[in-house]
């Protein structure tokens, strides 16, 4: 077989249990499945796709579940050194059955004709290939008679003619016979007609989501900018993914031209080079030290350079197709064989040419020139480094810190190569490639010993190390360089202390609070540098100066409308303090300023989405962990992708989606220390409470929710801990366990003390009425919990709560009072898509005796979450790249969603959405 892949999705059928699974090919191998079944809905299916892509893996998928549905399997493999040995196929097809053949009903002159084919003499020659195809359908069918058979035939390209030409006469005869064929070959290549009921199947390129999962499958998976390379090289080539995977090292990353193979390859892709002419090597070279960035019209220069006649001997070597844009490698492991196979002098003459032909873009010309440059060169490195503003608005932070980096390897004076290094890490850190920017802090060690360089470079390391799972190492490695520094450089000190803190956020230790603590005592004040220093304060605890601190918040907003790089940090202390509204405002305001082009800081993973799972807008959140995820998982920062998950599970278990939610939880479990990561840790844990008690498993619930608070009953996590008090409460409630829970409400709450928010009190406040034994009490307790209007900014919590006080209410026959909390409640329920909670809300409601009120039938309720909020924006007046830019979509995706939204509206035209989202917000309600 030429082709292999071993990584993937979750294999398709029971059949498939125990093998590894394929990636991205689900449907694929259903079709191959159901077609290798007898008999079959397609009886012969053909399989067309380049080398690399699946198609021997799908097809041994199939044989190795044909034993358990009781078929007989006869296959053969095509092999290009038999390809002119006549009937050299059919031997390995007839060959295992030939010790039956005297058992079966067959014409003599049938039989003959076999043991012809198998004993490799001259068919007789008035029968030829007819004889041969007749005789063989006639085993097949008798074969079959017996049991199922299905007949497989892989790299069907290098079969012998005389073989392809029997087993096309079988194809089209098989109409009512117990026996299927399947056939896997190169689209490029021309096989017989296989009749009129042969099916195709072509597979394709993997989507970028599926090559994506190939390679986190690996145990080495690549990450950052490696990772990147081998995507954009490999093309959706599941075999050019895994290989190029399994060979590419992180120096290979930066270096020119595409990433190399394993040695044996390399050989095997290049050896047709050795039959080509000289020009026709040269041109080749050239094409394959193009990169993608190079301009379109770079392939066709190439082209009109060699001249048709060289591209005509490379196509006919099969090393190319050509196309309307130029030559192209016919596949993508052919570009690396045809680069590593040249001496370094050819490489540098194919780079000399590429930049002469490349004069009207300076960038890419200066990448060129770079890569054909082995000694240090001013000038060419100054030429790199006046790319960096072209690279960031083409490829990001990524392409700006491969520019510097490269610039500083050919730099000869050492301290300007140590300066452009500090540059690189200084772009790399915007990516979130943890790697990449130790890599760099390694090589501005090694270049130079200055000081004020090599702090810079320990804080840029920090800032990236803070979103790790090495929490307990990380923090001891920032908070030492931060007080080696606290006096000869204060300001890089501080910059150390505020990775350190969020290193404390996550970790959640009382230790690492006093420790920071003790280092701002330390610093020097410095009047430029307050904002900062308060952050840090209000990260590290949010409770003892909450007073203080909230008296500084508008400050702070001001200063960060004025620099927006500050927004993100401003969401997360607004967060941290419960000014929900400040924080979602942030939050928004980052996202439409930086997009989908910004850097990676820690507001906008999990402190975006809890804002927004807290302000009730739920899609908005989950959108932002999937941003989030995205980018954490291509860099391989697991803590940040295990954030999202938790957040994307609470969010599914409100919504009543408990078996994804406990998926997506023990996603997030699986990829943290919960010693170490006591914040996601806990999140998870209250993510798994909350299925629980949407289920109404209140034993579990409890169980789960008493796991994010210790044994003595304080909280495992300064700040995560805390929101879970009022969903113990009500676990407790129902299971017997109020005297329990009581003792770990009224710890957290003297923990809290005069530091608890608004929101936090009205918690404490819900519990102790859930938990109350005394009436007068409980009412109480639950009047304080709904008493402060700025409650309204946690939509959930507060409807929970008057759910909660309705439910007294009404055990105690006091349904007038009931109906207008339990109305409220119900209609918040339904607004946020909380549905086990509004089914809740309309049982209490029918069992108090009350008509249910339902809305008219809502035409947003049609669409999904994405494509309601796509259509309100729209409404305001947005364009497709507004809207994309807010929810991180192409245009063309939203497009898309509109496209197909506006038959479920009853609508024709964008201009109608304004009058249908406004008639949708006043819709009368009616009873049922």
């Amino acid at each position: 077989m030429d082709e292999h892949t071993d990584g993937g999705r979750a294999a398709v059928g029971p059949e498939a249990a125990g093998d590894p699974p394929l990636v991205g090919r689900d449907a694929e191998l259903a079709r191959v499945l159901r077609a290798s079944d007898v008999p079959s809905p397609d009886p012969v299916l053909l399989l067309l796709g380049e080398p690399g892509t699946g198609k021997s893996a799908l097809l041994e998928r199939a044989v190795r579940r044909a034993p358990a549905a009781g078929t007989r399997v006869l296959r053969a493999e095509g092999s290009e050194p038999e390809k002119g040995l006549p009937f050299a196929a059919l031997h390995q097809l007839l060959r295992p059955s030939a010790a039956e053949w005297d058992g079966l009903e067959l014409a003599g002159e049938r039989r003959e004709v076999l043991r012809a084919l198998l004993a490799a003499r001259p068919v007789a020659a008035d029968g030829g290939v007819m004889a041969a195809g007749v005789a063989v359908l006639e085993l097949l069918s008798a074969l079959g008679g017996r049991c199922p058979l299905l007949v497989v035939v892989d790299d069907a390209q290098w079969c012998d003619r005389a073989s392809l030409e029997v087993l096309s006469f079988v194809a089209r005869r098989l109409a009512g016979e117990p026996v299927t064929m399947l056939f896997a070959a190169r689209p490029a290549d021309t096989l017989p007609v296989l009749g009129p009921r042969a099916a195709a199947l072509t597979l394709g390129p993997l989507d970028a989501a599926a090559s994506e999962r190939l390679l986190d499958l690996r145990p080495d998976r690549p990450v950052g900018r490696l990772r990147a390379r081998i995507l954009a090289q490999a093309a959706g080539n599941p075999l050019a993914l895994t290989e190029l995977a399994g060979t590419a090292t992180a120096d290979a990353a930066g270096a020119a031209g595409p990433l190399p193979l394993a040695a044996h390859l390399e050989r095997i892709h290049a050896a047709p080079l050795g039959a080509l002419p000289a020009a026709a090597r040269r041109a080749l070279l050239r094409l394959a030290a193009l990169e993608p960035a190079d301009s379109p019209a770079a392939p066709a220069a190439v082209l009109a350079d060699a001249g048709d006649a060289v591209w005509a001997a490379a196509e006919q070597a099969g090393l190319v197709r050509r196309t309307g844009d130029g030559p192209r490698f016919g596949h993508p492991l052919l570009r690396s064989a045809v680069y590593h196979a040249a001496p370094f002098d050819a490489r540098r003459e194919a780079h000399l040419a590429l930049a002469g032909l490349l004069g009207e873009e300076p960038d890419r010309r200066a990448w060129h020139l770079a890569a054909a440059t082995a000694l240090p060169d001013a000038a060419v490195s100054a030429e790199l480094e006046r790319t960096v503003g072209p690279a960031r608005r083409r490829g990001g932070h990524a392409a700006a810190a491969e520019a510097l980096h490269r610039a500083a390897e050919l730099a000869p004076d050492r301290a300007d190569g140590a300066r452009l290094l500090v540059a690189a890490a200084e772009e790399a850190v915007l990516t979130g490639d943890l790697a990449r920017v130790e890599d760099l802090a390694e090589a501005v060690r090694a270049r130079t010993d200055d000081p004020s360089l090599l702090a810079d470079t320990a804080a840029l390391v920090g800032r990236l190390a803070a979103l790790t799972v090495r929490h307990s190492v990380v923090f001891a490695r920032l908070a030492d360089a931060a007080e080696e520094l606290c006096l000869v450089r204060p300001d890089t000190a501080l910059d150390l202390l505020a990775d350190a803190v969020v290193v404390r956020f996550y970790c959640g230790r009382d230790v690492q609070r006093r420790r920071i603590e003790d280092l701002l005592r330390r610093l020097p004040e410095d009047p430029s540098r307050d904002w900062l220093r308060t952050w840090v304060r209000a990260v590290c605890d949010p409770f003892t100066d909450r007073a203080e601190l909230l008296g500084v918040l508008p400050w702070m907003a001001a200063e960060a409308r004025r620099r927006p790089d500050r927004l993100a940090a401003l969401g997360v202390m607004a967060w941290l303090l419960d000014e929900t509204p400040l924080a979602v405002r942030a939050f928004d305001e980052a996202f439409d300023r930086w997009g989908s082009r910004g850097p990676l800081p820690d507001g906008l993973g999990g402190a975006a989405a809890w804002s927004y799972v807290d302000q009730g807008r739920w899609e908005r959140a989950r959108q932002a962990c999937a941003r989030s995820a995205a980018l954490a998982a291509a860099t391989g920062l697991d803590h940040a992708v295990s954030c999202a998950a938790a957040v994307d599970a609470m969010v599914l278990a409100h919504q009543g989606d408990t078996a994804a939610a406990r998926a997506r939880a023990a996603e997030a479990l699986a990829l943290v220390d919960p010693l170490e990561s006591r914040s996601v840790t806990v999140y998870a844990r209250r993510a798994l409470g909350a299925a629980d008690l949407a289920e109404g498993n209140f034993e579990a619930a409890y169980d789960r929710l008493r796991t994010v608070f210790t044994a003595e009953g304080a909280p495992v996590h300064y700040h995560a801990s805390g929101p879970a008090l009022a969903e113990l409460a009500a676990a407790a409630a129902h299971s017997g366990r109020r005297a329990e829970a009581a003792v770990v409400v009224e710890r957290c709450a003297r923990g809290l003390g005069d530091g608890a928010s608004p929101r936090l009190r009205a918690l404490v406040s819900r519990a102790r009425g859930l938990l109350a034994g005394a009436e007068d009490t409980a009412e109480a307790h639950f009047r304080a919990a709904l008493a402060d209007p700025v409650l309204e900014h946690w939509p959930f919590e507060l409807a929970r709560t008057r759910l909660d006080f309705a439910e007294w209410l009404r055990r105690r026959r006091r349904i007038a009072e009931a109906r207008a909390p339990l109305g409220e409640a119900l209609e918040t329920f339904r607004r946020l898509g909380a549905r086990p909670w509004a089914e809740r809300a309309r049982a209490e409601a029918r069992a108090a005796g009350l008509g249910v009120m339902d809305r008219e039938p809502d035409a947003l309720a049609r669409l999904s979450p994405q494509q309601q909020e796509i259509v309100r924006l729209a409404a305001r007046g947005l364009t497709n790249r507004e809207i994309g830019e807010k929810l991180f979509l192409s245009p063309r995706t939203v497009g898309s969603h509109l496209y197909r939204s506006f038959p479920k509206l009853g609508i024709t035209a964008r201009s109608q959405l304004r009058d249908l989202v406004e008639r949708t917000a006043t819709a009368p309600v009616r009873r049922p």
